[in-house]
């Protein structure tokens, strides 16, 4: 069977219904939606949840599903910008024929989450007895950062500050747990370090899809 991965960015009330439907099919388009718009490429489809869905709802979502290609050829690729700006255009009408050609499930790949407020930081600071990288504050209080999906063949959580303190037991003390890898790998930063954690080299890292180093 000849398939083509496409990609969708959503919001949390969208991926709620699709997940109602056991990951198997996009919700109807509402009455001032009249086309249904999976994108071409990740990074593309993350582009949208980062810069539209984290701003207007606090969350953005990138979801991957595969289309039968032979279906697929009845919405050619339209390019609505840049090279990489590629859409396939669906009339609302024809979503439901759209869901029974989709292959497999709908995957959420990542989540995407608007800035942590300066009092979850100062009052994990606090319980922490230390302070957190002034470079993690800032990746977390960006514009938008990486909650949690797939890099590469490995699902990793980032933690909030205040989640980082709950996985900071007193067994590891001067060391901030700040996510995992969903199979007990936890991801650090160690606070005792002199010079401090490189961290803008682990977010370069964590924004590229790489995290081969599990601490910064």
């Amino acid at each position: 069977m000849d398939l083509v991965d496409l990609w969708r960015p959503t919001g949390q009330a969208e991926l709620d219904l699709v997940a109602a439907s056991r990951w198997r099919a996009w919700p109807p388009r509402l009455p001032d939606q009249p086309i249904f718009y999976p994108v071409a490429n990740r990074w593309y489809a993350t582009k949208i949840a980062r810069e539209w869905n984290v701003p207007a709802k606090g969350v953005g979502f990138v979801t991957r599903f595969s289309v039968r290609r032979d279906f697929l050829a009845r919405y050619p690729v339209q390019q609505a910008g840049g090279r990489e700006v590629l859409e396939h255009w669906v009339p609302a009408e024809d979503l439901d024929e759209f869901n029974a050609n989709i292959v497999g499930p709908i995957v959420c790949e990542a989540e995407y989450r608007g800035p942590v407020a300066d009092a979850e930081f100062d009052r994990a600071e606090a319980e922490l007895g230390r302070p957190l990288p002034v470079a993690w504050r800032r990746y977390l209080q960006g514009e938008s950062w990486f909650r949690s999906g797939w890099l590469g063949d490995t699902f990793v959580t980032l933690y909030t500050p205040l989640e980082t303190v709950e996985a900071n037991v007193a067994a590891h003390p001067g060391i901030a747990i700040i996510g995992d890898d969903g199979s007990g790998e936890r991801l650090t930063f160690d606070l005792r370090q002199d010079p401090a954690p490189d961290v803008d080299a682990f977010v370069a890292r964590l924004e590229s899809g790489d995290i081969s180093g599990r601490s910064a």
